[in-house]
């Protein structure tokens, strides 16, 4: 499509699947506003909720903040990474003004996502059985720490919690080292995203049924959800995964080698990629019968990447990277965030974005060639008034 790139803006031609969808927001942190910001960038039309006076939590999680060209602070760079194309208006819900407010909105939205603790928005006559009396059709996507039900449902939940007790952190870092978090919110990150999908899918029933539906997402529940095949490793086998640092539980060598100038991620995937690799590394390991199947490799783990340190540490990062490159064996380096934005692909594909001077991360979405950003920046300071969003 002419004048639609892979970081454009959407023509007037194009129209974004979301379009003409309105959500109310009444989320903060990270989990919530996420998922908003996601839809924003699908197209949809959302309307942040603030607190009056101090606003998101995330406006003040600084330094960095946000500058102004005339000097101005904008906020911390924290908010403006999980709320652009929102606008945003400031809302007392503990008064009854705030409430009318609430419920205007919500009776012309299509979705609400919110984050209060259980039944912190029923005291206000804002849960989502009191609005959708007002608005059958209203989808409502409630995040949580631990869900609507269960022991825990009345405890705060957090993605430093969640990562803990739903097993990430127990299988990362170094063996002999403690535990480690994620470099991310993964599970606030993830949340917003499974939460995403299934307001979609709440779209897509209502086409049928007309009614709208709650949503119950939970913090641990996601984090659980995506431990995937290391939960299964466990589940069939009943051996508790461990850590293994950047090493892989069930492929063997997948893992960062050391090289003359620095480290450089090998990834073999299966047994032609690991004699290929043999090939490269001019070293007959494909032909010993501890390392030929993978299952055999993962057996003999220590012994095999032992073997293969010696020969990389003999390289120049480059050197081996371009090699392993020409042979079709998954490999790259480890780069800082400087390093990631400055990569030729990162570039190409558009990933850095920018709306009113103001700095972005975009959207990994990209339909019939246009990715899926919205146009708008993060909002400024919420002001207090009545929206005219009806």
């Amino acid at each position: 499509m002419k004048g639609c790139g892979w970081g454009a803006t959407p023509t007037e031609a194009f129209t974004k699947p979301l379009s003409g969808i309105r959500v109310l927001e009444l989320a903060r942190i990270l989990a919530g506003p996420w998922c908003g910001q996601l839809l924003a960038d699908l197209g949809a039309e959302v309307i942040k909720i603030e607190r009056p006076g101090s606003g998101d939590d995330t406006r003040h999680w600084g330094p960095p903040f946000v500058m102004s060209d005339s000097g101005e602070n904008l906020g911390a760079a924290y908010y403006h990474s999980a709320n652009r194309g929102k606008r945003s208006i400031a809302v007392d819900i503990a008064t009854p003004a705030g409430q009318d407010i609430i419920r205007s909105l919500a009776a012309n939205a299509d979705i609400m996502i919110e984050n209060y603790k259980v039944g912190g928005l029923a005291k206000y006559g804002l849960d989502h059985a009191a609005l959708s009396q007002l608005n059958p059709r209203l989808i409502t996507c409630s995040i949580t720490g631990f869900g609507q039900t269960g022991p825990y449902a009345d405890r705060p939940g957090y993605d430093y919690i969640a990562q803990a007790m739903g097993g990430l952190m127990s299988m990362t870092g170094e063996p002999q080292r403690e535990p480690q978090k994620a470099g991310i919110a993964a599970a606030d990150l993830f949340t917003g995203v499974y939460s995403a999908v299934a307001v979609l899918a709440a779209l897509n029933r209502r086409r049928e049924t007309g009614m709208g539906a709650h949503i119950d997402m939970a913090l641990l529940d996601t984090q659980v959800s995506v431990m995937g095949n290391q939960a299964l490793n466990w589940m069939t086998s009943g051996v508790v995964p461990r850590r293994v640092g950047n090493g892989h539980a069930n492929l063997v060598p997948y893992q960062a080698f050391p090289t003359r100038d620095g480290d450089l991620i090998i990834a073999v995937g299966n047994d032609g990629q690991f004699a290929a690799l043999c090939r490269v590394l001019d070293i007959a390991l494909d032909r010993d019968e501890r390392f030929i199947t993978n299952p055999q490799r993962i057996r003999n783990r220590v012994d095999l990447i032992e073997a293969i340190e010696v020969i990389t540490a003999q390289w120049g990062r480059e050197e081996l990277f371009k090699q392993l490159e020409q042979a079709g064996i998954p490999a790259g380096p480890i780069n800082e965030l400087d390093q990631v934005f400055a990569n030729p692909q990162v570039i190409a594909r558009g990933m850095a974005v920018e709306r009113d001077g103001r700095p972005g991360v975009a959207s990994p979405i990209i339909i019939d060639g246009v990715r899926m950003v919205s146009d708008r920046p993060a909002p400024g300071i919420p002001e207090e008034i009545e929206p005219d969003f009806q």
